[in-house]
């Protein structure tokens, strides 16, 4: 909808796409935070799997599952503005700068949703996520699920087939840079 009524903008389409994003996001997380522990991307789940806060069975399923989901919201997506169900993206996003976004993207995500108290997750990661869209190359996908379902539509929003597996790993680094922070700074923590 924001490429559209952006009219070839693509500042606007952006700041449309990020008012969307963090809204729902905000919306999704403090509605199932108590189902799932609001467990929508899988770099989140490895890292609660690597903290001990979740069995293997359980960190499986919960990755198969944000796969499927976010797969299944672009093409859904597509129907919804009358785009074919099934596209590949030719949207080109590559290169160091892109991935060095994703690396930070990622790491501060982890961060803040592994350090901020329960109330707060909600507002803290998709505020994060908003002014990531902003201040990363990369518009801050920062969850392997959601570029994977970026890369069926091809819209603004998009990334090419090709483009993804460069985000995973920028994003598993992220992942393993961020669960280190935490680690760093409040698991090692000593008492005051």
């Amino acid at each position: 909808m924001g490429e559209r009524l952006a009219g070839g903008n693509l500042a606007i389409a952006l700041l449309a796409n990020t008012g969307a994003t963090v809204g729902m996001l905000a919306v999704l997380i403090a509605t199932l935070a108590p189902v799932s522990g609001a467990h929508f991307n899988p770099v989140v789940t490895l890292v609660a799997f690597w903290l001990r806060q979740l069995s293997v069975s359980r960190a499986g399923a919960y990755i198969v599952a944000q796969i499927a989901g976010c797969c299944t919201g672009a093409l859904l997506a597509n129907v919804m503005f009358d785009l074919p169900a099934i596209q590949f993206s030719t949207q080109a996003r590559t290169g160091i700068a892109q991935w060095i976004s994703e690396i930070v993207a990622t790491a501060g995500l982890i961060f803040i949703a592994f350090t901020s108290p329960a109330r707060a997750v909600a507002w803290r990661v998709s505020a994060w996520i908003g002014a990531a869209y902003w201040f990363t190359a990369s518009t801050s996908f920062a969850n392997p699920a959601i570029t994977l379902g970026r890369s069926l539509t091809d819209t603004f929003a998009g990334i090419s087939r090709m483009d993804a597996p460069g985000f995973i790993l920028a994003e598993l680094a992220g992942g393993l840079l961020g669960a280190g922070l935490v680690q760093l700074f409040v698991i090692r923590k000593s008492p005051a």
